[in-house]
């Protein structure tokens, strides 16, 4: 929902200001990370959480562009990405990955994932499933690590075991969407779903 929200800034479909936090009450916003931050800070983020191979060129532009006048609006930010990264036309604009490794980095999204998903195992009760859907490359890497670590016993320095294995992981590779629901919901086409059960003798050794 708040990636619909022209006042949030999240999306550079509608002209708002450089904003993107989830939680309104949180002190940076996009606007002071791409006019305050380093470029080689900049540049780690976009290369990190947006996957972006062209981070340094991106970096520089924006360092270039602010040095004349600060970047205020999802537009201006996306004019600046797309002189270094152009818009050809086709499905994606590339300026949403940058969108979305500043994002990301704002909400600290893949820390809160990882927490979270290991807190969720951990309460689930012996038996009970879970599922978790991502929607991007980085957090199905987190859940696919975190299930693949809960799924095997712990040991330790002695190689002896002091926890069972906490849950079975249900689907060897993530359910991904069909053409059809592809084509109802365009935002379904990057969409993985993981499963896990929890194991019944799960307790500490």
């Amino acid at each position: 929902m708040q990636l619909d929200e022209e006042g949030r800034g999240f999306s550079f479909k509608k002209n708002g200001p450089l904003d993107m936090r989830m939680d309104t009450t949180s002190s940076i916003t996009a606007k002071d990370v791409v006019n305050s931050m380093s470029e080689k800070d900049l540049g780690a983020i976009f290369r990190d959480f947006g996957e972006e191979k062209l981070w340094r060129r991106v970096a520089h532009a924006i360092v270039e562009a602010r040095r004349k006048k600060h970047l205020e609006t999802t537009g201006e930010l996306k004019d600046v990405v797309n002189k270094v990264l152009p818009f050809n036309g086709g499905k994606i604009n590339p300026a949403t990955k940058i969108f979305q490794a500043i994002r990301i980095y704002i909400n600290k999204e893949l820390e809160t994932i990882e927490g979270s998903l290991k807190k969720a195992i951990d309460i689930l009760a012996p038996g009970g499933k879970i599922g978790v859907l991502s929607f991007h490359s980085l957090e199905d890497r987190i859940v696919k690590n975190v299930f693949r670590d809960a799924s095997k016993p712990l040991k330790n320095l002695h190689g002896k075991i002091v926890r069972e294995a906490i849950i079975k992981t249900l689907t060897k590779k993530p359910i991904i969407p069909s053409m059809i629901e592809m084509r109802k919901n365009r935002r379904a086409r990057s969409a993985k779903l993981r499963f896990a059960v929890k194991i019944e003798h799960s307790a500490i050794l």
